[in-house]
């Protein structure tokens, strides 16, 4: 079994961490903050942005698994997460003259085209926010520290305690049916599963892209979305905004080498992920 540190212990870096622990890897959590619960793996409080946080941290890793999470949507609070934070975690392994693997996760947003393109690993990352280009930044830095490091790419995420769109399906917003607003999302659960199945190839000797899109099989206009949502949740069906006032976000993610991979969806569309009572 492997000896593997998750560096980011939310929601997800939790889950992730409790269910390599079942599987019998020895696991260290790094997190800024004290869990509310118990957790079935070695935890070390302290903030990548900080080099203190690594002067006790062992440098004995097969694997490093990055769930990173700003506290903030501001560039520097992604700067000091994405740059100095990173930096501070490769600059520990290469002092200690070690490279263990890592997979990072980064997301969707590094894609800024709005126009309904189809985007893959291949299309060019046109950032459209300064978050965005932090991210792509990182993302540079993690490839350039190991050939075989890993990026994982997430659409947008949902799931219980996650329910923005419900909230707007419940509140009538009116939403953009012509042309297309196209949306990306993936289930927490299938974000769970996704690190998971890279994981265990990372850790079995499968030579991996260096950069995989998440994102499950159907990408939707947003109006199909709500208009599904509201039946499904007997609320009043959304109202039309009129047409082409242009959106920020308006790509189709596509999941093709995930799939060709061997990775099979818990939740391949929203119609099987927002059921009532929407639970996990």
């Amino acid at each position: 079994m492997a000896n593997i540190l998750v560096i980011g212990c939310g929601n997800i870096g939790f889950r992730l961490a409790s269910a390599l622990t079942r599987d019998g890897h020895c696991v260290t959590a790094l997190k800024r903050t004290p869990l509310a619960v118990p957790a079935p793996f070695a935890l070390v409080l302290g903030d990548i942005a900080q080099p203190s946080t690594f002067s006790s941290l062992p440098a004995n890793y097969d694997l490093v698994i990055l769930v990173l999470s700003a506290s903030g949507r501001n560039a520097e609070q992604y700067r000091a997460l994405y740059q100095a934070g990173l930096n501070n975690v490769l600059n520990h392994f290469a002092a200690a003259g070690v490279a263990p693997l890592c997979l990072m996760v980064s997301s969707t947003s590094v894609y800024g085209q709005n126009g309904g393109e189809l985007v893959d690993e291949d299309s060019p990352t046109q950032p459209a926010s300064a978050t965005a280009e932090w991210l792509v930044k990182a993302e540079q830095r993690l490839w350039q520290a190991g050939p075989h490091n890993c990026v994982v790419r997430f659409s947008g995420i949902y799931g219980p305690g996650r329910d923005w769109l419900l909230r707007r399906a419940a509140a009538g917003e009116a939403i953009q049916r012509d042309p297309p607003s196209y949306t990306n999302r993936i289930h927490q659960d299938d974000c769970l599963a996704v690190l998971l199945f890279l994981t265990g190839k990372m850790l079995g000797g499968t030579e991996l892209d260096k950069c995989y899109l998440a994102s499950d099989n159907d990408p939707a206009p947003l109006w199909d979305v709500m208009v599904w949502i509201a039946a499904q949740f007997g609320y009043p069906p959304p109202k039309a905004l009129p047409s082409a006032i242009g959106v920020a976000q308006n790509k189709r993610c596509s999941n093709a080498r995930l799939n060709a991979l061997g990775y099979r969806w818990r939740y391949p569309s929203y119609r099987d992920g927002y059921l009532p009572p929407y639970s996990a």
